[in-house]
């Protein structure tokens, strides 16, 4: 069993507190019901789903010591294990399905190593601390969430793809970016297994279903001071080609995003920076690139509306570009109007703004547009995380059928698993990590399809 529905229930998780004697944990009701959750509520179905989901305990530990010893009294009581970092993730990476233990990295957050592009760094590590560290040396991180500033790096390793820089440096899978994984197996003897190369795919974006990850190689590039920016177009279809232009001139980017006109009212802080008759490219641009990006913007009937360094938006009352981009998108609507769900989709390739267009006006007002412009496998890609205003479970079923009739793919954001969210398919080089990292099944249950009973060891 898995569950601690089980008659023994209450001392097994006896057992297990006796057994971490020394090490931090927290059985309250009401940090139990902190603790267990991320940002499933964006979405209405997760919401009912997993609103009662708790953890029977939190762990903290805080060194790797500590880790293995969770991990083995985990095994030894035969209690389900979560994982959890910052709980930014969108899809109840961190919910624990069946109760049990919930064990926080975020204690474990030492920067170990930079090197000239390079670092290594422990899972627990708020990705906004490690940026402001390697930024000392005079580097930069090649990519990082929107959430950066409570998102930690293992999470966004074991939870993420992609996000901000990921049109300069590619998807998180893309060779370069991840380089190494330290992972704790679970079972009664922890064993400490290196993954480096293209190995660490066997737990990336595993949502902690295979192996503790404890440590992080991760690459570097020369720090840039990035400028802040937003351009105004009169016209949807202008302010996309303009980023497809943008992208093929060569202007450094580290975020380029799309935002159609209907947001401007979530966008609070902008005020008369983005009004609401106008469609809007944010972006992060190389100082030496920045007239460059502006003769371009103009050059196709637009206006720059703002252009700043990082230290100079809070003294003008904004959030960075990238709080206005990827997923901050849903969650800057979702402050103003709670209606609203969203969905995650890659557009077909090569893009075709028309596309985008047909789209906005088949779905009217029950769709807001905004497309992220990156790089995959070194080839452009452009996503869309467009809002949806909920109007049922049919509803979104039958929007996600005809957007990928368009010729997109639907990550759908509003279930658990792996495979019938962002993967789109059983991964059997992660099962089969698995059957060596947790072979009694007991990391994350019920968040891969390709783990069944049946291959658990007993």
């Amino acid at each position: 069993m898995t569950t601690l529905e089980a008659p023994d229930a209450e001392s097994r998780l006896d057992a297990f507190k006796a057994l971490i004697e020394g090490i931090r944990w927290h059985g309250e009701p009401q940090y139990l019901q902190l603790r267990s959750r991320d940002y499933y509520w964006y979405s209405p179905i997760l919401k009912e789903q997993l609103d009662d989901k708790r953890a029977d305990i939190i762990v903290l530990p805080s060194t790797e010591d500590e880790v293995e010893r969770v991990a083995a009294a985990a095994v030894r009581c035969h209690l389900p294990l979560t994982l959890r970092g910052g709980g930014t993730g969108n899809y109840g990476q961190c919910v624990p399905l069946e109760g049990g233990i919930v064990m926080d990295l975020t204690r474990l957050d030492k920067v170990l190593s930079i090197e000239d592009g390079h670092v290594r760094v422990e899972a627990g590590a708020r990705i906004a601390r490690l940026d402001n560290a390697v930024q000392e040396t005079g580097q930069e991180l090649l990519m990082y969430p929107s959430t950066r500033t409570i998102a930690t790096i293992g999470g966004f390793v074991a939870g993420g793809s992609g996000g901000i820089g990921s049109l300069r440096h590619g998807m998180l899978r893309d060779a370069g970016n991840v380089d190494y994984v330290k992972v704790v197996t679970l079972e009664a003897e922890p064993r400490c297994i290196e993954l480096r190369g293209t190995d660490v795919q066997k737990v990336h974006h595993a949502y902690g279903t295979n192996g503790i990850i404890l440590e992080v190689g991760l690459g570097l590039a020369p720090a840039t001071d990035w400028i802040h920016t937003a351009a105004l177009f009169d016209g949807y279809d202008r302010a996309l080609q303009f980023c497809l232009d943008a992208c093929d001139t060569g202007l450094d980017l580290y975020l380029l995003t799309c935002v159609e006109r209907r947001f401007s009212p979530y966008y609070r802080k902008f005020g008369d920076r983005f009004p609401p008759d106008r469609d809007a490219v944010i972006a992060m641009v190389a100082p030496q690139h920045m007239q460059a990006f502006r003769d371009e913007v103009e050059k196709r009937g637009g206006s720059v509306s703002f252009s700043l360094r990082k230290p100079e938006l809070s003294d003008a009352g904004l959030q960075p570009a990238y709080e206005y981009g990827w997923n901050h998108t849903t969650l800057q609507a979702l402050k103003v109007d709670k209606s609203w769900t969203y969905l995650q989709v890659a557009c077909p390739a090569p893009f075709d703004p028309a596309l985008a267009m047909r789209q906005m006006e088949r779905y009217g007002d029950e769709i807001y547009w905004h497309h992220e412009f990156a790089r995959m496998g070194g080839h452009l890609q452009v996503f869309t995380l467009p809002l949806v205003r909920w109007r049922g479970a049919d509803r979104i079923e039958t929007v996600m059928a005809e957007i990928e009739d368009d010729g997109c793919t639907v990550f759908n954001p509003h279930v658990v698993t792996i495979e019938e969210g962002g993967m789109k398919q059983i991964d059997e080089a992660q099962i089969a990590f698995k059957r060596q990292a947790d072979p009694h099944g007991l990391m994350n249950p019920g968040k891969t399809l390709g783990w069944t009973e049946d291959m658990a060891r007993l």
